[in-house]
């Protein structure tokens, strides 16, 4: 009977001579939905071999028990899976509907011990970081580009951390990344014979930042001049027209010479709170602003600076309801709190004080200029300009074709964005530079910002609009990455919640 033959834990070598018999309890799968514990008498061993350190060993039955395990490997793996798909909390109420019953610190006790798989040989990488807490500390994830399976996590984004870890797993020979200095002397230092490959994502999207303050220097084009008060040069002028034009003209004076000496109020007494010791918010208390306005006024080191700002600056909240309000007003609605609740019927988001300062500019003037379909604006001017012309309906297809027919400037600039679409999704690296010759030649600064970008990277640039291979998989990877850390977030913020609330008044500890 005595014919098992355990193995000794460092040679591997056979032993017979029996030291003891205990009894050990292994839960096992279900069976009919009813849980199942195996009651097994198990043998120890003594070991023989003079140089192995341990003296006395137990047997292990072969897929049913494993060293100082209380379930079999089927349902350590049936768990294992549970936790890895859904995670603790839900882990635990998934696995006890189904029977087996277990704890959420269970389940991350056994989702932590599963080993890492081996990374094996990597020829295609992808780099991207990720934020363990947002602006202050971030990581970076490697992806197998092959297989789209993340690999590894360093703890930094620094060019440093990727150098070694390219050195230490040689044969990388793509290596996909944005235009991110760390990781192109990181990539250039651990692999500098691996081809790099600029992401089409990126350059699209930073294509799509200049395009929008190009846009924004032209936006005097996009307002319709078929809408605007006549001018005494172009058709015979009424006594109206003249009104108009003087209220129009009036309004618009006092507007900005309001909002200027607002500027200036405000960044003078940020300056001497400041001066005195004051905090941010501290400031923002006393003056009733908000923190970031007074952070703003704080760091400009001039007024002017922040008159360019509000000059450039995207239209506030109140800028779309204008031409309302001016309608309304000139139908004798001048009440602020009724125009309020109109407005905000409407979507509208900003202050009541907000509202007041501009009603007050139609009371300095004594009426309100007629009004006048808004401008489209230049975020979504930019969106029509940047999206395929087959996917725009037909209004916004109209109001674009127009812009460009009455604006040389907007018209040239979709050009260049066109051709710039034709080279990424038909793969034409070949053509940069002479798309990059064109730009330079027209009359665009923010594109020349740039265009200067893509010649300093260029033979990146050009593997990124020649070659198949795209960081779209690890954007996917760094998508869900934070998915499971909101939910990790919301795991604990719950349990700590419920700690204190168990805790009564009591102070807890989470």
């Amino acid at each position: 009977p005595e014919l098992l033959t355990p193995l000794s834990t460092v040679r591997g070598e056979p032993q017979r001579r029996v030291h003891s018999r205990y009894d050990r309890r292994v839960a096992d799968m279900l069976v009919a939905g009813s849980p199942v514990v195996l009651w097994l008498r198990m043998r120890r061993f003594f070991c023989d071999n003079e140089t192995c350190p341990v003296k006395t060993f137990a047997e292990q039955v072969e897929g049913l028990t494993s060293p100082h395990a209380r379930r079999s490997p089927r349902l350590r793996g049936m768990l294992e899976s549970i936790g890895l798909a859904v995670a603790a909390r839900a882990g635990a109420r998934l696995a006890g509907r189904l029977g087996l019953v277990t704890g959420r610190d269970t389940l991350l006790r056994l989702v932590r011990a599963v080993p890492d798989p081996p990374i094996g040989p990597v020829t295609l990488l992808g780099v991207d970081d990720f934020a363990f807490k947002r602006r202050r500390s971030y990581g970076t994830i490697l992806l197998d580009m092959a297989t789209h399976r993340p690999i590894d996590l360093l703890a930094d984004r620094a060019a440093d951390g990727l150098a070694e870890w390219l050195r230490a797993h040689p044969g990388v020979s793509v290596i996909c990344r944005d235009r991110a200095g760390a990781y192109a002397e990181g990539a250039r230092l651990g692999a500098p014979g691996a081809l790099q490959v600029a992401d089409r994502w990126h350059l699209w999207h930073g294509l799509a930042g200049y395009v929008e303050k190009t846009i924004r220097q032209h936006r005097h084009d996009l307002r319709d001049p078929d809408h605007d008060v006549a001018e005494p040069a172009s058709d015979p002028v009424t006594s109206r027209d003249v009104e108009q034009i003087a209220i129009a003209a009036d309004i618009g004076r006092v507007e900005a010479q309001a909002v200027v000496v607002r500027i200036r109020e405000h960044h003078v007494a940020v300056r001497q709170l400041l001066a005195k010791g004051e905090s941010i918010s501290g400031i923002s208390r006393s003056l009733r602003l908000d923190r970031k306005s007074v952070r703003r006024f704080a760091r400009a080191a001039s007024v002017e600076e922040l008159l360019i700002k509000q000059r450039d600056g995207r239209p506030g909240p109140l800028e779309r309801f204008k031409p309302y309000l001016r309608e309304r007003w000139n139908q004798g609605c001048t009440t602020a709190t009724v125009l309020l609740a109109e407005i905000r019927g409407q979507g509208y988001t900003g202050s009541y004080p907000a509202l007041t300062r501009y009603l007050r500019l139609f009371r300095t003037v004594g009426a309100a200029p007629p009004a006048t379909p808004a401008p489209p604006k230049v975020r979504d001017v930019t969106r029509w300009m940047l999206q395929h012309p087959d996917d725009l309906d037909d209004h916004d297809r109209a109001r674009l074709t127009e812009i460009l027919a009455r604006s040389s400037a907007l018209e040239r600039l979709a050009y260049h964005v066109m051709s710039f679409a034709e080279m990424m999704t038909g793969l034409h690296g070949e053509r940069l530079d002479a798309w990059i010759a064109a730009v330079e030649a027209d009359d665009f600064p923010q594109l020349h910002s740039f265009t200067a970008g893509l010649a300093r990277d260029r033979a990146v640039v050009v593997n990124g609009l020649t070659m198949e291979h795209n960081s779209g998989p690890v954007e996917g990877a760094v998508s869900r990455l934070k998915s499971i850390k909101e939910a990790c977030t919301d795991a604990r913020s719950s349990t700590c919640s419920a700690r204190r609330s168990s805790a009564g008044s009591e102070p807890a500890k989470c």
